[in-house]
């Protein structure tokens, strides 16, 4: 794996496409109950949804003794499980150090009976690993400090410095783990509210001049980051343009939680990967440990099977680019690198495997972990420019150690597709939004709408410059067609057709997060 060089900081980070996260901190004391009340968020967020003063929240200190951390066996899960890359939370939103800071005595060290720091541990024993050492820090949500954004139950808001905040403690905090640390990866910030774009340029300037090859995410606000974060646990619709990340759970928490046994399947984890690869993002999948510093059974043991699938079929996800289709297909997934297309097989077809649209000229075939070739054969009608691709597949196919298999083709130079809506094998045709001629009326596009920052959790990494947005219809960043209101605003796309006929038509929806579609909406297709 490439390192950190500040000649091209993103090499390693595109390379790597799978990470660690570990939210671990004071919350895991209570594991999500505060005086017999079960918390209905994250487990991480205990003190803000209970409203819990910050006098009594410190106390938890005094009950945080993590004797059974082990920065080594975390390490070791994390190389078993195919990660390149750790990052842990230094600081949350409760303002806790988890780390030996001069700042204050509100930190591991000086504040809990344990009295060690686990970040030197960890670092050291990343290194050891070839693994990619780096820091969560909530830069603007802080509760615990009277100028940080977030705690309104016992600070009074017109009374607040939030510069002060960030001269006080932001920038010494944030200099302490990049300079006492070692090579740091990558600094990943979250929740930017209330921040300014100059504010946030103090912060990437800072890390830039104390460690030049750092990455800085796109949580930091205004646009300013060095790649892109989308939403927690967000699955782009389609392939992304640039460099992203998507930070997921592995049961429905980050912060460690007593009552959340909603864990994901060790195949939905892999699916997921395999979809975010092949969309251009990198994985970043989380884990919880306890108070005591125990990493829950479940997510080792899924983080082990996942692991032991990425030795047989890693080549098909580290360092590559995405599906060079611009749209998705129900078979699987595709991933590039090279002159090699990578086809994951989810959900794999009956009678051998099809793709239409690759004008390259496939020189070799195989499975990976499989021995030997398989029988290829293309054509292509020059009338119509339509290509077709056939692999002869082994039944069953092989599972090493287990599904889904991967196609690995060998292509007469980089992969040339045809990008157009084209007809698939199986005869249906996938029309993505994010693929459609949007038809905006006048009366639709003559509509604008405030933007209240203070109301913007930087999932999305655009800058927030303009007082007023367009609020007619688009695509959004996820490649998800938003703000469909107007029966006068239509998608309209071309395709093409290999095999006419009379065809079911089925329409697809993502609700919006936190929100459901209710009833009443009705689409008209010609």
């Amino acid at each position: 794996m490439s390192k950190p060089s500040s000649s091209d900081p993103l090499a390693w980070w595109r390379e790597a496409r799978f990470g660690l996260f570990i939210h671990w901190g004071l919350y895991a004391v209570h594991g999500g109950v505060w005086k017999g009340r079960q918390l209905p968020g994250i487990g991480e967020w205990l003190m803000c949804n209970f409203k819990v003063p910050v006098g009594e929240y410190r106390t938890l200190a005094e009950q945080f003794n993590p004797v059974d951390f082990d920065a080594e066996a975390i390490a070791q899960l994390a190389q078993d499980a195919g990660m390149r890359y750790l990052v842990i939370t230094a600081k949350h939103h409760d303002g806790f150090a988890m780390w030996d800071s001069k700042v204050s005595d509100y930190t591991i060290v000086k504040s809990t009976p344990y009295g060690r720091d686990p970040m030197k541990a960890l670092a050291a024993a990343c290194a050891r690993r070839d693994i990619t050492f780096c820091f969560y820090y909530s830069q603007a949500l802080d509760w615990e400090h009277p100028d940080g954004v977030g705690n309104t139950w016992d600070f009074d808001e017109t009374k607040k410095n939030f510069q002060r905040y960030l001269d006080e403690k932001v920038k010494p905090q944030l200099t302490e783990l990049l300079t006492g640390y070692g090579p740091i990866g990558l600094i990943w910030f979250d929740t930017p509210v209330g921040i300014t774009r100059a504010q946030s340029l103090e912060i990437r300037n800072l890390v830039k001049s104390l460690q030049p090859a750092c990455l800085v995410s796109g949580r930091i606000g205004h646009g300013v980051g060095d790649y892109g974060s989308l939403g927690d646990n967000q699955i782009p619709a389609g392939r992304l343009v640039g460099d992203w990340e998507t930070p997921a759970t592995l049961n429905d928490t980050w912060g460690y939680k007593t009552g959340d046994r909603q864990w994901k399947s060790v195949d939905t984890l892999q699916r997921l990967l395999i979809d975010l690869c092949s969309k251009g993002a990198n994985y970043l999948l989380n884990i919880g440990p306890d108070a005591q510093g125990r990493v829950p059974a479940e997510s080792a043991q899924h983080l082990h099977e996942i692991g032991a699938w990425l030795r047989v079929q890693g080549e098909a996800v580290y360092g590559t680019q995405p599906n060079p289709y611009p749209y998705e297909f129900s078979w699987g997934r595709i991933t590039r690198k090279a002159n090699k297309l990578y086809v994951f097989l989810t959900d794999p077809p009956h009678a051998g495997f099809r793709l239409h649209g690759l004008r390259n000229e496939v020189r070799a075939a195989r499975l990976l972990g499989s021995e030997g070739s398989l029988t290829v054969e293309q054509k292509h009608d020059r009338a119509s420019d339509f290509h077709a691709l056939s692999v002869t597949l082994p039944s069953p196919l092989p599972v090493h150690p287990h599904p889904p298999a991967v196609l690995e083709l060998v292509l007469d130079g980089p992969a040339e597709v045809n990008e157009d809506c084209i007809q698939q094998p199986d005869g249906s045709v996938f029309l993505p939004g994010h693929m459609a001629d949007l038809r905006i009326s006048p009366e639709s596009a003559a509509r604008q709408v405030p933007v209240d920052r203070n109301s913007v959790f930087a999932s999305e990494a655009v800058e927030f410059v303009e007082q007023t947005v367009g609020d007619h219809m688009r695509i959004g960043g996820g490649g998800l067609v938003e703000n469909w209101r107007s029966t006068l605003d239509a998608l309209r796309w071309s395709f093409r057709i290999d095999q006419p006929g009379c065809f079911e038509v089925r329409m697809h929806t993502v609700a919006a997060k936190y929100k459901e579609w209710v009833g009443g909406h009705r689409v008209t297709l010609q």
